[in-house]
């Protein structure tokens, strides 16, 4: 899950995948807006068929926190 994680990041921010590391925080080291954000997680949510509740948006910062909350759901 982590690579399809890290290819679907990479295509949307026209990033080298093999830049990411479950450490990178999508806002501070991609430089994303939170709009950007909320985009990447909808398209997520559409690709893995969770729905992310709004009280949980704002813990997903890293690469590794979006990867660690769709394996769990």
């Amino acid at each position: 899950m982590f690579e399809e994680i890290k290819e679907i990041i990479a295509n949307q921010f026209k990033l080298d995948p093999a830049t990411l590391s479950r450490e990178t925080n999508i806002l501070t080291d991609i430089g994303a807006d939170s709009l950007d954000l909320v985009d990447l997680l909808m398209k997520l949510e559409e690709k893995y068929g969770v729905t992310i509740k709004d009280s949980e948006l704002e813990k997903l910062k890293t690469v590794g926190d979006i990867e660690d909350y769709f394996q769990k759901n």
